[in-house]
Order: C-alpha cells, then sequence, then structure tokens
C-alpha cells in the first residue's frame, strides 16, 4: 500500500483542523483534475520499483547514483531532492510492468482508503472521489507510444467512472511527435478508452504554442477537453501567448498564476464587478464611449496579434480590416465587437475553470504567501476554480491537505467557510472531462 507524506504549510493546515472539519473535508465529493503521472508516484513505490531494477549502462552515472540512494531508501526533505529524482523516475518507469506498478499506485493513492500519515490520526478515506490523471506518452527502447498508454489505460479501467486519462503533448516536442499522441489520443477515446482529454505542459519558456493550436482543434472535434498549463512565470504571464493560448477556449486553465488583468478582462469579461460590457452595436451604431481602461491595455497589444486575429475570426465568418490599424481606435473596437460575437454564438460567457495547485504554487515559489494566491481574485469574481495537487511527490501534499488549506484559519488557510469550500469541491466535480457529451 503507498504511503502518503504532508509536509509544511499543507501539513500545519491539516493539523490546525479539528476532527469534525477533517471528517467534514473528507465526506466532500472532490475531484482531482491536476495530477502529473510521473510526479505523483509515491516514493515508497519508486523504492520498490529500483530494487528490482537492473541498471542500463546507457542511463548515466547522475541517473544510476540516484537509483542507488532509492534502493538505499534514503530519506528525502527537501524540495530540491526530490524533483532530482525526475530523470530516474523516467529511466525507472520505462518498462510497461515498471509503468503499470507505478500507475496502480497511483491511482490507490488517490482513490482508495489510505491510512493518515504519520502524526495524523484521522479515519482512513480515499483522497478524492474522481481523479482525471495525466501523462504524456513516452516512447522507450522497451514500448511505443501507443503501448504506453494502453499500459496506463488497464490500470485505470479498474476504477470505472472514477478515473480517466489526459493525454499530454510537450511543448518541446517536434510537431510530428504532437501529431501522434494527439491522433493516438483521439484513436483510443473513440475506441471507448476512458481517454477524456487533451493538455499542453512542458518548460513555459521554450516551444511556439502556433504550432499546436491545429492539434487541438482536432482533439476537441473529436470530442475531448482542452487545459492547457498557462501563464506559469512572470517572462510568460504578460506575452501574446497568454492570447493565443486563451483564444483556443480551452476548457480548463492549469496553474494561470500570472494571468494578467488584460488576459482576464478580455477574455472574462463577465469577471469583472461593475463592469458595464459594450454591446454589440447594430450596423451603423457606435461603440460607447469612453471605451473601458481594461480594454484600452489590450489596444497597446493590438499590432502584434492583429494578423492572428483577423485569420482565426474571418475563419469563424467575422471580419478585421488589419488596414484599419493606423486610425486609432477603430480597430480596436473592431477587436472587442469580434470577441463579444464569438462568445455570443457561443451562447454563454467564457469561464475556463482554473486548475488551482496551493502547495505547489507556494513551493515553487511562484506565489509568495498564500493570502497573495490569485486563487482570491477567482473567488471574488465567482469565477471556477478545482483544488489539485500537481505532483504529490516533491510537495508532499494530498488533496484533503489542500483542501484544509482552504478551511484552516488564518495564518495556517485561508479560512473559508464550509459553504464556500463545498461549493468550489462541487465546482470541480462539475469541471470534470467526464461530464462532457461524448461525439
Amino acid at each position: 500500500m503507498p504511503s502518503l507524506i504532508i509536509s509544511g504549510a499543507a501539513r500545519a493546515a491539516l493539523q490546525s483542523l479539528d476532527h469534525d472539519d477533517i471528517t467534514f473535508l473528507q465526506n466532500l465529493p472532490k475531484a482531482e483534475l491536476h495530477a502529473h503521472l510521473h510526479g505523483s508516484i509515491p516514493l515508497s513505490t519508486l523504492q520498490r520499483i529500483a530494487t528490482n531494477y537492473s541498471p542500463s549502462p546507457d542511463i548515466g552515472a547522475g541517473v544510476a547514483a540516484t537509483i542507488a540512494r532509492l534502493q538505499s531508501n534514503v530519506v528525502l526533505t527537501e524540495i530540491s531532492e526530490f524533483f532530482q529524482l525526475f530523470p530516474a523516475i523516467y529511466a525507472l518507469i520505462a518498462t510497461p510492468a515498471a509503468l503499470a506498478e507505478a500507475t496502480r499506485d497511483v491511482l490507490h493513492a488517490f482513490l482508495t482508503e489510505q491510512p493518515p500519515p504519520s502524526g495524523f490520526a484521522h479515519h482512513p478515506a480515499p483522497d478524492c472521489s474522481y481523479l482525471e490523471l495525466r501523462s504524456t506518452p513516452r516512447k522507450t527502447t522497451h514500448m511505443s507510444r501507443e503501448q504506453y498508454l494502453l499500459t496506463v489505460l488497464s490500470e485505470i479501467r479498474a476504477f470505472p467512472g472514477r478515473a480517466a486519462l489526459i493525454v499530454s503533448v510537450d511543448r518541446r516536442m517536434s510537431e510530428e511527435d504532437v501529431e501522434e499522441c494527439v491522433d493516438l489520443a483521439i484513436k483510443l477515446h473513440q475506441q471507448g478508452e476512458p481517454v477524456v482529454g487533451l493538455d499542453l505542459c512542458g518548460n513555459p519558456l521554450e516551444g511556439n504554442v502556433d504550432t499546436f493550436e491545429k492539434h487541438f482543434d482536432r482533439a476537441r472535434e473529436a470530442g475531448l477537453g482542452l487545459t492547457v498549463h498557462i501563464a506559469e512565470t512572470k517572462l510568460n504571464g504578460h506575452s501574446i501567448e497568454s492570447f493565443i493560448l486563451l483564444s483556443w477556449h480551452p476548457d480548463r486553465l492549469g496553474h494561470a498564476t500570472y494571468l494578467e488583468e488584460p488576459q482576464r478582462d478580455i477574455f472574462f469579461l463577465g469577471d469583472i464587478p461593475g463592469t458595464q460590457v459594450p454591446q454589440i452595436p447594430p450596423p451603423n451604431g457606435q461603440v460607447p464611449d469612453p471605451i473601458p481602461h481594461h480594454h484600452r491595455t489590450f489596444y497597446a497589444l493590438w499590432r502584434k496579434h492583429v494578423l492572428l486575429l483577423s485569420r482565426r475570426y474571418q475563419e469563424a465568418g467575422f471580419h478585421i480590416d488589419s488596414q484599419d490599424d493606423d486610425t486609432g481606435e477603430r480597430a480596436p473596437r473592431e477587436v472587442v465587437r469580434e470577441i463579444q460575437a464569438l462568445r455570443d454564438l457561443a451562447g454563454k460567457q467564457y469561464k475556463p475553470c482554473v486548475e488551482i495547485c496551493l502547495t505547489s504554487n507556494l513551493l515553487s515559489k511562484t506565489v509568495p504567501r498564500l493570502e497573495e494566491h490569485h486563487i482570491r481574485h477567482y473567488l471574488a469574481n465567482n469565477h471556477p476554480v478545482v483544488i489539485c495537487t500537481d505532483d504529490i511527490l516533491p510537495f508532499r501534499t494530498t488533496l484533503l491537505a489542500e483542501y484544509a488549506l482552504l478551511l484552516a484559519k488564518p495564518p495556517h488557510g485561508l479560512g473559508l467557510s464550509r459553504d464556500e469550500v463545498r461549493k468550489i469541491a462541487e465546482m470541480g466535480m462539475n469541471a470534470r472531462f467526464m461530464n462532457r457529451k461524448q461525439t
């Protein structure tokens, strides 16, 4: 049975709760929608697999040394030590048998009753009600990408209706590899396998997201849900890339830590308290003045973005004349009109669920303090969020502990009420890709 580890802020939050509060959190139906397979393998599982591992001569001295440390049941205490495990994890989980064993233990860690971690006395309970596990299919000398996915799915099928797979594609992949992964996701989904979505992941400072758009379009048309890691660093939070990714209209957003006011205000107009969103004018009407400040910020990016917008909106049957760019305000007003028109066509405001990983953000130092976390903005604006763990191995947390960070009183948590926490849990259950109508 996999052993769970909780430390840091998550541990302090859970320790601050009384028995009734913990029981309340355990009984909530909760969905884990942002959990990476390789980052969620319990340390005890890795140590067991390492014990039976025969090193390959081409794995390198550093990986071999890390595996040797795992074989000696080393005690890890620093987050950097856990992240140093990943090259070794990829080497250890390179065969179908090891991959199946690791996947099995991850699923059990989330979906079956687990004894409380050391130092806790609450009753055993599953960590969540539903799990969408995500993973990039890795081609190794022992298995193809398709065999990789089939191996993971063979374990997921042991939890019908409670677990599903999101296929991740890495930003650093060649377009040929991305096409293969998306083809496999669509094929398996159409064959009735529990493949429910497509994810864009990887180093946020690498890759050109433009190359992925057509493949994500194909996935959506095939009935898969879309989620993208977006605005994970300060360097790409305000960039044109965030506009591009949001223009895909993904169903969910991973982290969105540095998503700034211009992106939120243009794409999530319904989130702005008290904002009077300009209505689409009649054929010869005028856009109301003054133009809101939150649109003006977007106008500054017009010159860089106009070609991309023009292409996308022309494909949707609308027209933007890029020659209007030099007229000052006419072209930007046209953009506002087109965005609103496309939203009207969709029949609803665009409110993608934001996958929030509290401990991950704190330990990665993308958020300095819990009280400054961007979840506050989304909760204040009634924007859907889902609480997730990201990688339980390096971040040493559980979904129960992440929910404790919501309920615990400051300074240990956000101090939300039970009703507020219950509503967040409901948002997560409603955001499951398994909820989507199958095509």
